[in-house]
């Protein structure tokens, strides 16, 4: 088997309208769908962005079920060049920094959490390679 890409990836969330405001408002990710009272999936890249109410997917009917809790992690991969920029635009929308990481290569990632508590990092290229 030989894989691209991952093409989607899940987060459960408690408050669709806080996940539309935080990823659309604030991290700029356009919303290719939503559900009220279930879902809103978001484009980041070439990839998407779910976003479940947990208890509702749960409970599904028509595809496997499917939930988690807890704090899930995401990495968003930036521009080295708008790495710094991108940060402080966080920070002046009140999202607070809660970590950063020096990685090998002179390599920078920072962390912060969303409105659920997830921990997503900002990553420039060449993190993995």
């Amino acid at each position: 088997m030989e894989f691209t890409q991952i093409k989607e990836t899940c987060l459960y969330v408690a408050d669709i309208k806080a996940s539309r405001t935080f990823y659309e408002g604030i991290l700029n990710l356009p919303v290719i769908s939503e559900v009220q009272g279930r879902h809103v999936f978001f484009r980041c890249g070439s990839s998407v962005l779910l976003c479940f109410l947990a208890e509702v997917t749960r409970q599904e009917q028509n595809l496997p079920p499917h939930y988690a809790h807890g704090k899930l992690h995401i990495a968003l991969e930036v521009p080295q060049d708008q790495y710094e920029a991108v940060k402080a635009q966080l920070v002046h929308s009140g999202v607070a920094i809660t970590h950063e990481q020096s990685w090998k290569g002179a390599l920078k990632s920072f962390y912060f959490e969303d409105p659920d508590g997830h921990v997503l990092e900002i990553v420039p290229p060449g993190i993995w390679e």
